[in-house]
């Protein structure tokens, strides 16, 4: 295992798209998701194409939905760093 090497982050996902992959390998459509969750297709949309901001409750609806964590969608860069004692 001394031959480890961090992964190199290649792209930025957005909160949006980090729904919209979710979503997606949950292979569920908009219209789908909407019904699960009593959110308007429309503001899903808007939330993937980042014009609306998710929000908390949005997140923990939308989470519950698509079977992960908020923090997965709200967090989708976030990275530990080891911070000094």
């Amino acid at each position: 295992m001394k031959d480890y090497r961090k992964a190199k982050k290649t792209i930025e996902v957005s909160v949006g798209d980090s729904v919209r992959i979710i979503r997606k390998l949950q292979e569920l459509s908009q219209n789908q998701l909407a019904s699960l969750t009593a959110i308007p297709q429309s503001t899903i949309s808007a939330i993937e194409n980042n014009r609306v901001n998710l929000g908390v409750e949005r997140a923990k609806v939308l989470a519950s939905a698509l079977n992960c964590r908020p923090a997965v969608l709200v967090f989708p860069g976030w990275e530990l760093e080891k911070a000094a004692a």
